[in-house]
């Protein structure tokens, strides 16, 4: 399947690729789409459907990037975004995750090692996944939004973020850990879903990432260079 397009069933669209169901779901759109073109479903949930356009297919093509279509959106629909998928991540993916590695651990009966240290490492990944949410909520998003409005403006630029690379780090020795060094007593099915969980945010972290450093940054700087002007 091609590019998706303003007239692609938004159906089809997600029946050939399930990974887009969250996405969607973040602007509120529901399961029983019907045949209803993209364009048609955003217009019933009052959806800019040219940006819901271009973060589906920025999200299932790597090499699909438009980088200058991004920038032409406003502050407030980027920010808005990534808003939504850090409540995503939030109250839908991390509670997912930590439900079913809490069921693999307990199948291990308690003896087994590896178990207990995968819920460390999940427990350092979800630290440092809410610290980095924490930061764009309290600090990030309300400065960019700042600087769009004619309100007084904070007086100085926010510290850096916490990085974003560690976080994908940290799933990447979790998911090597379930592969490679699981041993002892354990659910099969559990580990499975686990991993595919794992494998779930890690894909959409890697999209999160993309439009926020090399969208919403950019624009940023560049509204800070003209205001220097």
């Amino acid at each position: 399947m091609g590019l998706l397009t303003t007239e692609t069933p938004l159906s089809t669209a997600l029946e050939q690729h399930p990974s887009l169901i969250p996405l969607v779901s973040r602007f509120g759109i529901r399961l029983g789409v019907g045949d209803k073109s993209v364009a048609a479903v955003c217009a019933d949930h009052a959806i800019d459907e040219r940006f819901m356009l271009v973060l589906m297919n920025t999200y299932l093509f790597e090499n699909y990037f438009p980088e200058e279509r991004l920038k032409s959106f406003h502050v407030s629909q980027i920010v808005d975004y990534l808003t939504k998928t850090n409540a995503y991540y939030q109250h839908s993916q991390l509670p997912n995750i930590e439900r079913h590695l809490r069921s693999l651990i307990a199948s291990g009966g308690g003896e087994n090692p590896h178990l207990a240290l995968i819920g460390r490492f999940f427990d350092q990944f979800k630290a440092s996944l809410l610290a980095s949410i924490a930061y764009d909520t309290q600090e990030w998003f309300p400065y960019c939004l700042s600087l769009t409005t004619e309100n007084e403006r904070p007086d100085h630029r926010p510290a850096q973020a916490p990085p974003a690379g560690e976080t994908a780090g940290q799933l990447g020795d979790l998911r090597s850990i379930l592969v490679r060094h699981l041993s002892g007593q354990y659910d099969d099915n559990l580990a499975y879903a686990v991993i595919f969980a794992i494998g779930s945010i890690e894909r959409d972290i890697r999209q999160h990432n993309r439009i926020r450093n090399r969208i919403l940054t950019p624009i940023i700087d560049a509204l800070l260079c003209h205001e220097s002007h």
